[in-house]
Order: C-alpha cells, then sequence, then structure tokens
C-alpha cells in the first residue's frame, strides 16, 4: 500500500448497533477518503441496503445503480429515503450462509471542497446457497449549502450491523506528500482520532505494535465477578489501573482483555468464579474482579465475598454465618457489601467498584447496591468503568448495579449482567434464582498525534 494511503478510523463492532459513525475527519492533509466494510446484519432478508449519510444530512442525494444476480442483470435510480441517507450497497442478511460478510467499498474524491460531493461505490453479497448479488453505485450529493465532510454514518436499512462487521475510513493524500495525520501503531478493535490523540481501543486480546517509540496514557480494566445464587452477594468489579505518559517502544506489546466471569447455572451455593486480569505490555495486570458469596443453610466461608480488583459482596445468610464482603486490591478498586442474616429474609451485599465500597445489606432484606465505578475520557469523552453489582433479594428490595457498567441485583428473580466491556460486576440473584455474568474488560492506549 502507498504510504500517501493512511488508515485513519476503524471499528470492529463487539455488539449489534444501528449505525456507525466516522467523526473527527481531518480536514487537512488529505483529498480523497476511502471506506472498506466487510458486514452483516441482523435482517431475515437474503440482503439489505446500507445507507450513507454525511455530516448529519439524510436527504439531497441522488444515484444510479447497476447490479447483477448471477442469472439476471438490471440498473435502477433512486433519491434519498427518508431518515436513512443514500443507499451505496447491500449487506448479508441472517438467510445467507452462517459466518459470511458482505464485501463494500465506498470511494469520495475532493471531500474538503465547497461543491457538490460525487462518490462510487461497489458491493457484493458473499457465500449463498441460493443467491447472490454484486453492483455498483454512482451517488451524488448536492445540499442546498456546500460544505466539507466532516462525519459520515452509515445504516443499515430497518436492521442492525452484527457484532464482527468492520468499518475502516482511509485518507489519501495527494502524491509527493507526506500525509499530516496519520496513525503511529497498529492495533484494536477501534482506531480513532479525536482532533488532538490517536486512540486505540481493544475490546478483545491483540497486539499493539507501535511505528515509533511512543509516550502513552493507557487505561486497563479487567473482567467482573459474577454475582451468586440465591439472596446472593453481587459481583466486584475489574480491577482498573490507569497510566500516563507511559515510554513504549516499537516492539510488539501484548494486549490482554480480560473475560466476565461466567455465572453458575444450576442452583449451586458457593461463591462464584472471579473475572479475568487484563494487561497491556510488562505494566502490572488489573486482577479479575471477585466474585459474589452464595446464600446457603451451612455455616461457613461460601457467604463470604471473594477478593478481586474490588471485591464480591458477601450472601445473604439464614443466620450466624460470616458473610463479610470481599477484600479489594489496592489502588484497583474497593472491598464489597456485607450481606444480612435472618433465618426467613435476608439479601446480598453489593459488589465493590473501582469508585466506591459496595453496599452492606440492610436487615432484613433490603441488598447492598454496587459501589460506583471511575470515569475516564481516555476514549475521547467521559466513560465511567468497573462499577460494582447490586446484591439480590427475597424480600424488600435488590441493590442497584453501580454507575460503570455494574448489574443490578435480582428481587426474587436473576440477577443482571455486567455490561461487557465496561469491566462491571454481575446482579446477585434473589430468591431461588441465578446471579449473572460479570462484563469483560477493556484495554484503551492513546498518545499525541503529533
Amino acid at each position: 500500500m502507498p504510504n500517501n494511503y493512511v488508515l485513519l478510523e476503524r471499528t470492529e463492532l463487539a455488539a449489534s448497533a444501528a449505525s456507525v459513525t466516522f467523526a473527527n475527519i481531518p480536514q487537512t492533509g488529505y483529498t480523497d477518503l476511502k471506506i472498506v466494510l466487510s458486514a452483516r446484519t441482523d435482517s431475515a432478508n437474503v440482503y439489505r441496503n446500507v445507507f450513507i449519510s454525511f455530516n448529519g444530512n439524510t436527504s439531497s442525494f441522488s444515484s444510479r445503480e447497476l447490479y447483477g444476480t448471477g442469472s439476471a442483470t438490471g440498473s435502477g435510480n433512486s433519491s434519498s429515503s427518508p431518515g436513512g441517507g443514500q443507499g451505496v450497497g447491500y449487506v448479508n442478511g441472517t438467510t445467507t450462509t452462517a459466518s459470511t460478510f458482505s464485501n463494500n467499498e465506498i470511494y469520495i474524491p475532493n471531500y474538503t471542497s465547497s461543491v457538490a460531493k460525487s462518490m462510487s461505490s461497489d458491493f457484493t453479497v458473499e457465500n449463498n446457497a441460493t443467491s447472490s448479488l454484486a453492483g455498483f453505485v454512482a451517488t451524488l450529493w448536492n445540499p442546498g449549502t456546500q460544505a466539507a465532510i466532516t462525519s459520515i454514518t452509515l445504516t443499515p436499512d430497518g436492521a442492525n450491523f452484527v457484532a464482527n462487521s468492520t468499518f475502516s475510513l482511509y485518507g489519501l493524500a495527494a502524491l509527493g506528500t507526506t500525509p499530516a495525520i496519520a496513525p503511529k501503531a497498529s492495533g484494536g478493535n477501534i482506531i480513532d482520532y479525536d482532533g488532538t490523540y490517536w486512540i486505540h481501543t481493544f475490546l478483545s486480546s491483540g497486539t499493539f505494535t507501535p511505528q515509533v517509540g511512543l509516550t502513552c496514557d493507557v487505561l486497563v480494566v479487567a473482567g467482573g465477578g459474577a454475582g451468586a445464587w440465591g439472596n446472593g452477594g453481587a459481583g466486584g468489579a475489574g480491577g482498573l489501573l490507569s497510566f500516563t505518559s507511559q515510554s513504549v517502544t516499537t516492539s510488539a506489546q501484548t494486549v490482554t482483555v480480560g473475560a466476565g466471569a461466567a455465572r453458575i447455572t444450576t442452583n449451586v451455593q458457593q461463591q462464584e468464579a472471579n473475572g479475568s486480569d487484563s494487561q497491556f505490555a510488562s505494566l502490572t495486570a488489573a486482577v479479575g474482579g471477585g466474585g459474589g458469596a452464595s446464600f446457603s443453610n451451612l455455616k461457613g466461608s461460601l457467604y463470604n465475598g471473594k477478593s478481586g480488583g474490588s471485591g464480591g459482596g458477601g450472601g445473604g445468610t439464614d443466620s450466624g454465618a460470616s458473610n463479610t464482603g470481599g477484600a479489594a486490591t489496592s489502588s484497583q478498586g474497593n472491598t464489597g457489601g456485607a450481606g444480612t442474616s435472618n433465618i426467613t429474609n435476608n439479601a446480598g451485599g453489593g459488589g465493590g467498584g473501582a469508585g466506591g465500597a459496595g453496599g452492606n445489606g440492610t436487615n432484613p432484606s433490603t441488598a447492598g447496591n454496587g459501589g460506583a465505578g471511575t470515569a475516564s475520557s481516555i476514549s475521547g469523552s467521559s466513560v465511567t468503568y468497573a462499577g460494582g453489582g447490586g446484591g439480590g433479594s427475597n424480600g424488600t428490595a435488590a441493590g442497584t448495579g453501580g454507575a460503570g457498567g455494574g448489574g443490578a441485583g435480582g428481587l426474587n428473580t436473576v440477577g443482571t449482567a455486567g455490561t461487557i466491556n465496561r469491566g462491571g460486576g454481575g446482579g446477585g440473584g434473589g430468591n431461588t434464582n441465578n446471579g449473572a455474568n460479570g462484563g469483560s474488560g477493556i484495554v484503551i492506549i492513546r498518545y499525541l498525534a503529533v
């Protein structure tokens, strides 16, 4: 690939999304843009149209299309779809061969000019046993007030893009010039430029490889612990570590994103599992959040929350047993709350969060709330991570999940899972119901663009 052709942003979906937006598009250093997507939707159709819009404007488009199905050809013209933008191709639906994704490319020349914008696109809907589709679309965007393109949104028609769909935006600089803005490293599910920093977000494990020595800010969040069965204590949040001004060499750096703990799916009276560690290079890993303790008519340590990055909440007990929250890892989180003890009704403690301890249950049957997480703006906007789960109850009230992805506890119901890629603890189950999974962790790395 020529060095004037530069990846500006990349998004790999970890979950379904109604749309994908490229924002903060550089207005200097490049003349043209190219979008490459490999996508699939949750539509029951064989294929579904994908719409494009510029700067939030979904109108003022017109297009001409040529297509072939393998047995027939055709053509047509169209204008903007109300609320969606302009169709620029098709992507696979659920009735195509499982786990196959369409290929689409969109080329936009002279994107910073103050004239009407033309673009061309091609698409292929792949590997379907009964039908196929390939084609080309020529499009003109001609709003009343001409403007440079600063953001681009892609939206599937009446559907969602599914997990593992990928979207990449490239900038093309004039021949003989060196791009003014380009990432200095590879790696990450999402690569973004916010006008000041390049930001690499890892939603799953991978490798971060700088092209030059870098000084980076890093956020590492581990997977949260699971909430427990039967008026159970909540899962503690994954440990959270935040580093600034870390020197990173040009060698490949291993990035590990910890999984959230999986709940026990049978009615078992035991402590739940911890989440998994996350790690960036040789920096100390943030340990997994402690699982909540279970409800039981036994005595002993089963009632206690597990230790972790943040500790799990203690379980509700029938009477006379220890039901303390788990301890936290220094500088990574906070302790879990204690459960209550009562022969008839009882409740679990809340899981600890990165920003606060889990709440204690209140006798006899009000569960503890999850501890709050910690906000970070490393991604370009303020996001709260590593909230503790809420305890479960069979009586008065379940605990709420802590801000930052903590799952709510169940009131005579199952708990709510911690949010994925936030490191939240899972909520405890109420009565004879299961607790919930912890949320997976995340690693974010940023460095100055210039």
